[in-house]
């Protein structure tokens, strides 16, 4: 004869390990299953390196357009999923009341960001494996060290993501959508993603060149085409974006 409630569950969280990484899962779903989000991060993006690989629309410079086109769409990629699309979500979480209700849960807000941190990787390496495939196929010949793009990818995704927690945190939910795909729009045309940043006059170059998106594609496009070592110039201004939008998100983000 067993004692009485032997076979109660025993109440608490779970560990927070596990909330973490049950969190990160759903974001991910939810992510994928958007089809606004699947459009600016799977579908521009290669709608974009298809179409300017295979039609003479801009003038990429001497070598293979897709070699050019290659590492920007890669940077565009990292922006769609970690600024744009965390912005717009993470700002319609917000006037749910839904940023509300998990910030009241065993989930600590920290834990909650690194689960929306983990989501964005998750997809970025979706996005990576995607681009890479399609880029190969249409006759990409990358170099460089995989180290290099590496470090390039994790800080422009720390800039990135900053940058939208710090939107979809301060602004309301429809100025965030704008908004964000605002930049998305500005930055593509203006961030040497599809446009080599030649072409704009030498004082625009100047402050185009201090963008993340500008500092992300232009290092990939050394390494990656120009077979460079790490560009630590690129590194360190996407490293100051990184620290001034993650501050400035830490310490303005309202969850309400």
């Amino acid at each position: 004869m067993t004692a009485t409630g032997a076979y109660t569950p025993k109440p608490g969280a779970a560990p927070l390990v596990r909330m973490i990484a049950a969190q990160a899962a759903l974001e991910t779903r939810m992510l994928l299953r958007n089809g606004e989000q699947l459009l600016l991060t799977v579908i521009i993006p290669t709608l974009l390196l298809v179409l300017f690989s295979t039609v003479d629309v801009v003038d990429t410079g001497e070598g293979e357009a897709v070699d050019f086109l290659a590492p920007g769409i890669l940077a565009l990629a990292v922006m769609s999923t970690a600024f744009t699309g965390q912005a717009i979500a993470t700002g319609f979480e917000r006037r749910y009341g839904v940023l509300k209700r998990l910030a009241s849960s065993p989930l600590p807000r920290w834990g909650l960001m690194t689960a929306k941190t983990l989501s964005v990787l998750v997809t970025e390496v979706l996005q990576v494996i995607l681009v890479t495939v399609i880029a190969l196929a249409l006759g990409w010949s990358p170099q460089g060290s995989p180290f290099a793009v590496f470090l390039l990818l994790v800080l422009g995704t720390a800039a990135f993501s900053g940058l939208g927690l710090l939107m979809a945190g301060t602004l309301k939910a429809e100025a965030t959508l704008a908004a964000a795909n605002l930049v998305f729009l500005l930055l593509l045309v203006g961030g040497g993603v599809v446009v080599p940043l030649d072409e704009f006059p030498g004082p625009a170059q100047d402050v185009l060149g201090l963008l993340p998106i500008s500092a992300l594609s232009e290092g990939l496009r050394d390494v990656l085409r120009d077979g460079a070592g790490v560009p630590w110039a690129d590194l360190g201004i996407l490293a100051v974006w990184a620290v001034a939008g993650l501050t400035a998100a830490g310490k303005l983000f309202r969850w309400e």
